[in-house]
């Protein structure tokens, strides 16, 4: 009892608190809670300098909101990734010294107009048929309702009735259905096919993506050299490609095909993204090649796709009498040890001073003339691709292959930047603002008969009927844009910035 006595004398007194109707009562509360952050803490142990505590917990707060507004707004910052999903990047005029929007904003479809010889060509297998399905769904809505070009599809096996009557359902345009040949799909003859399936299943063990999968080298290689030579498309001049499970964005009210003929253009593209580069190390050594060998000229388009090899300042000679100094390795090793005394490592990317930066349009949307695919000149540069072994020994893709034989065969003029159709496939899409002043025209309803419940068709149709707003240098034609995701423009790995250098600059700020 006694031991708890003197513990309790040894307690600090409290004073009494003031009454409840004390007016200091809540100065006092307040003063209270700020007393933690005023308590002074010494910078060193014995150190007789000492600052506030809120001031030491406040700065590192400081210090992290500064580099997040610089990172956000460096021009050169990934920063974009963390926009809001769906905020449209910055809208600039692009120069029409090469080439400009065929329509800003809407026209009265010409349903009577013009055709030009001009085919839809869509590669499938069976069990793609629901993709196929939105696909088509997609681009009647916004395009072939009123221009009704016909399609043709085709796989490396047979379409079975089901995808053939499905199909026939979702448009009244002409279609056929044709299967592939086995000389354009597939290992050909002067192929060793155990070295070219090791290399595939290299490529999947490497965790590359698609590259362990036969069928996508395939598919890579037709697209690349052969689809322009099936017999369906021979009556054609023109081809317009399109993927299963990609979606408009935007209504097309005009021709694309009679305006790049009119234009005489060859080629058209809506998106330009960089290339995974562990797909395609070796691609650049042998387009360059091709180039060299056949005395080609850029004609201003290849520096799209190349850029050039910054030489590294060379290091300084040292005098004799300085301690650092090493004398010069003799000439016949300098020649077998290639890194030595200064000398630069090749490298295995840079061809002619140059090296592949990536970029490639995205060719699951591309409008063509067949034939440029057809010509001697681009299926001599295919040729001299396809015998490098690239398509199996690393999984090069369609997309660089037209990109890199347009650099090497084609100028800026020749290309088209369909900039006003907006697109989408997986998780990448470009979509346009919309056209200001009287370019947006009301839209006829489309009231799609195979959604069989007619409230479900008739709210599919009203979605379409409340377009984005309009902008200033908009280009679309009633665009409503997918909001989940940020445009590729906003995005690090877009090549809108490279286009743009050579197709004439930026025309506004």
């Amino acid at each position: 009892m006694g031991l708890v006595q003197n513990l309790i004398k040894r307690l600090p007194s409290v004073p009494s608190p003031p009454p409840l109707d004390d007016p200091t009562r809540e100065k006092h509360k307040a003063s209270s809670r700020l007393a933690f952050f005023k308590q002074r803490i010494r910078l060193k142990g014995n150190s007789k300098i000492s600052v506030p505590l809120g001031a030491v917990l406040l700065f590192p707060c400081i210090v992290i909101i500064l580099i997040l507004v610089l990172v956000i707004r460096h021009d050169s910052s990934t920063g974009g990734m963390l926009m809001p999903a769906g905020a449209p990047p910055t809208i600039r005029k692009i120069s029409e010294k090469h080439d400009k929007v065929f329509v800003p904003g809407c026209l009265e479809p010409q349903i009577n107009g013009p055709r030009a010889n001009a085919v839809l060509v869509v590669l499938a297998r069976n069990q793609e048929l629901e993709g196929v399905v939105q696909s088509i769904k997609s681009l009647e809505r916004h395009f072939n309702r009123w221009f009704h070009y016909p399609y043709v599809f085709l796989n490396d096996g047979d379409f079975d009735a089901n995808f053939r009557d499905t199909i026939m359902n979702y448009t009244s345009a002409p279609v056929e259905f044709g299967k592939i040949d086995p000389s354009m799909w597939g290992y050909p003859d002067w192929v060793n096919v155990d070295v070219a399936r090791e290399g595939i299943r290299k490529q999947g063990d490497k965790v590359i993506m698609y590259g362990g999968m036969e069928s996508y080298h395939h598919m890579c290689r037709f697209y690349s050299g052969f689809f322009y030579k099936h017999e369906l498309l021979q009556k054609y001049d023109w081809y317009w490609r399109i993927e299963p499970e990609i979606k408009y964005f935007c209504d097309i009210t005009y021709d694309p095909f009679v305006h790049m003929e009119r234009a005489n253009k060859t080629y058209g593209f809506t998106i330009a993204v960089k290339e995974l580069k562990e797909t395609v190390p070796n691609i650049f050594r042998y387009a360059s090649a091709y180039k060299r060998n056949n005395n080609l000229t850029s004609q201003g388009l290849w520096e799209m796709f190349a850029e050039p090899i910054e030489e590294e300042e060379k290091p300084k000679s040292l005098p004799i009498d300085d301690p650092k100094y090493k004398p010069p390795l003799p000439d016949e090793i300098l020649k077998t040890q290639a890194g030595h005394q200064g000398l630069p490592d090749i490298d295995p990317e840079a061809m002619e001073g140059e090296k592949y930066n990536m970029c490639h349009f995205w060719s699951n949307f591309e409008i063509a003339r067949l034939s440029w695919f057809r010509s001697k000149e681009y299926n001599d540069f295919f040729n001299v691709m396809d015998r490098s072994g690239g398509f199996w020994m690393e999984r090069w893709g369609d997309a660089p292959i037209h990109s890199l034989a347009a650099g090497a065969l084609l100028a800026p003029k020749d290309i088209h930047y369909f900039r006003d159709i907006g697109y989408r496939h997986t998780t990448i899409q470009h979509c346009p603002a919309n056209a200001p002043g009287n370019r947006q025209l009301p839209r006829p309803p489309y009231l799609e008969m195979t959604t069989i419940d007619e409230k479900k068709r008739k709210e599919e149709d009203d979605y379409w009927e409340q377009w984005d707003s309009v902008k200033e240098n908009g280009v679309g034609c009633r665009c409503r844009c997918d909001t989940d995701i940020v445009d590729v423009e906003g995005k690090h790995g877009s090549c809108l910035a490279e286009w743009v250098a050579v197709a004439g600059g930026w025309a506004s700020a």
